[in-house]
């Protein structure tokens, strides 16, 4: 049974698409314990979109925010604090994919961030990188932050188009495992995704 939780160096890197064909691959479950806005096309009604098992269940989000904002923000505007207490795993026997919100800095509330989630759960993490100028500085940081925080890095996903010097970089410089490359899409669909998967090391 495997437990992964899928973060991203920034915003709009791809962890819903790499979520997506995760839980394909696996037959896994998925779980977005935070919502932050898009309510009516929500990253869970994504993802049940873009799979095809029939073993898959998409767990319900521990908190639907209503504004694209920060969930911090997006909470606050709603009149609710994000309680880290009351998000709790599912209790399956199945493997669980979770997607997270934003970067491991996010914050959740005024004291809490992304990366305090994660250590909570106490779960082993994906990173999925991006190739863009700055990436290398963002991927490194962010694999700094879970070495600082001791949370397990299982390996990294590079979404979108290759560039093999700073992939390069990054992977002998940080010792982390690459575990995939999906290419850029420009439909996608439950085919791509299934077929996406073939090409991760898990």
């Amino acid at each position: 049974m495997n437990r992964y939780f899928i973060t991203g160096i920034g915003t709009g890197i791809g962890k819903t698409l790499i979520s997506a064909i995760l839980t394909e691959k696996l037959q896994a479950d998925y779980w977005k314990p935070i919502q932050s806005g898009d309510l009516e096309v929500s990253d869970s009604k994504t993802i049940a979109g873009l799979i095809s098992n029939p073993k898959t269940i998409i767990h319900p989000e521990s908190y639907r925010l209503t504004q694209p904002l920060s969930p911090h923000l997006s909470a606050k505007l709603d009149g609710i604090e994000i309680d880290l207490n009351k998000i709790v795993i599912p209790n399956i026997e199945n493997s669980l994919v979770i997607e997270g919100a934003g970067g491991l800095m996010v914050p959740l509330n005024e004291n809490e961030l992304i990366i305090d989630l994660i250590k909570k759960l106490n779960i082993e993490v994906i990173l999925v990188s991006q190739n863009y100028l700055g990436s290398i500085n963002h991927t490194l940081l962010s694999i700094n932050l879970l070495k600082q925080f001791e949370i397990p890095l299982k390996g990294i996903i590079f979404n979108g188009d290759e560039n093999q010097e700073s992939e390069r970089f990054i992977l002998q410089y940080s010792k982390v495992k690459k575990l995939g490359q999906v290419p850029s899409f420009s439909i996608i669909n439950r085919e791509k995704v299934k077929s996406a998967g073939a090409g991760i090391l898990l």
